[in-house]
Order: C-alpha cells, then structure tokens, then sequence
C-alpha cells in the first residue's frame, strides 16, 4: 500500500471511542511541538467546515435509518475532503499530521460493525483517498465493555448546551462493538509494517511513553531528528 511521500510524516489513531485516543494523540503533539517539530492535529470525521457538517449528521443520535453503505460513504466524503483540504497541503509543507482516525476506522466499524467485509471499504480508500496511507498506525488496544461504557458516560455527562449530540453509535449493541474489535486486530496482525497495537490500561503516562518509544524507533530516521527524539 501506498505510503505519504514526502517531508512531513503521517500518524494515525485508532481505537474504540474510550480508550483514550484522543488524549494520547494531543499528549504526543505537545511532546513533538516542545522539540521543535510543526505538528498538526485533526480529526475523522470532521477536521474540515464540510467535514464537521458530515459529522454532525453521521454521529447525531437522531440519525436514523442510515444505510450502512450510505454511512461508509459519508465516512468517505468527509475523509477525502479532508486530505484534499487539511492531510496533503501539511505534508507537503513538511509538517507532522496526526489524525485521529482515518480508514482503519472505517474498515473496523463499517467493514466489521456494519459486515460490509473490508474489500469495499479498501477499493474505495484506493479511489477516493489516492491510496494515501500514515507511515505509522498507534492502535489502542483496550477492553471492549469498558471502553463503550466510558464513551457512553462521557457522552451523557455533556450538558445540553456543552456540546452537539455524538451519541448514535454508542447505542450500538455489544456485538457490534465487538465485531468492530475483531475487525481491528485483524487489521494489526495484516498491517504489521504500518500498525502498532499499544495497550491502553496502563496509566496515561505509561501508555504516552510507549507511544513516544515507537514514535522513535519507526519515524525518527535521520541524525538531527534523532537527536530530538532522545530529548522527548
């Protein structure tokens, strides 16, 4: 598979919603910016005005009767638009981008989750994505129950007016969200050049020292970014 092909590096971050993916992601940014590196961060879906407008429709609880092709190719609407406008032009100008799923996510919930098999999901990531893949995939390995039950509390706790309603797949049923955790690990055991499986349980800090350590021994290549990587 096709890889980013230019200055900037390219990181993903995958996972259950719960994990703690995000966190980890802007934990790393910040280790990355205090060494100098310009670093980007974004999101799937969303990270663009267009893709924030496909997000509120796909995540929204009172999305409905949503086709899950119809869902897959939303996913890839928002996605596409986001390299066009976000991904490519932060690589090109040789910065770090680290995003917050990407089509790993697709071919885990919509793929797995949804039983749409991974062929659709990788034929149109070949299309609509240019074959554009992450040098590098931190997938947080994490206990299905706990995590759905820490993204559906998390949720409930936002206020009415705090934040828009990004529940709909939290309702999914366990099994789905244990289809969506098989879809994964079969991604790490096919993708072994590209994806790294990190534990999630540790502590926060634990977990952000393993992701720093991988960071360094798959990205940091040459002389001068090697020395900042000793510093992280």
């Amino acid at each position: 598979m096709a890889q980013a092909a230019s200055a900037g590096k390219f990181i993903t971050f995958e996972g259950l919603d719960g994990c703690g993916k995000s966190t980890q992601m802007e934990k790393l940014a910040s280790a990355l910016r205090a060494e100098g590196i310009d670093v980007l961060t974004t999101r799937e879906p969303g990270g663009t005005e267009i893709g924030e407008r496909v997000r509120a429709v796909l995540l929204d609880s009172r999305t409905a009767g949503l086709d899950p092709r119809g869902e897959m190719a939303l996913m890839f609407a928002s996605r596409a638009q986001l390299i066009a406008q976000v991904i490519e032009p932060a690589l090109n100008a040789g910065k770090w981008v680290l995003c917050d799923r990407y089509t790993d996510s697709t071919e885990a919930y919509q793929g797995g989750g949804r039983k749409l098999g991974s062929r659709a999901v990788l034929q149109m990531h070949k299309v609509l994505c240019h074959g554009l893949w992450p040098e590098l995939t931190i997938l947080m390995d994490s206990d299905v129950a706990y995590s759905v039950q820490r993204a559906r509390r998390r949720n409930k706790n936002v206020g009415p007016g705090d934040a828009p309603d990004e529940n709909r797949f939290e309702r999914e049923s366990a099994a789905f969200f244990n289809r969506v955790h098989t879809a994964y690990l079969k991604i790490a055991a096919r993708e072994t050049q590209r994806v790294v499986m990190i534990d999630a349980r540790p502590s926060i800090a634990e977990v952000h020292r393993e992701i720093v350590s991988v960071v360094r021994e798959r990205l940091m290549e040459d002389a001068k970014t090697r020395a900042l990587a000793e510093r992280l």
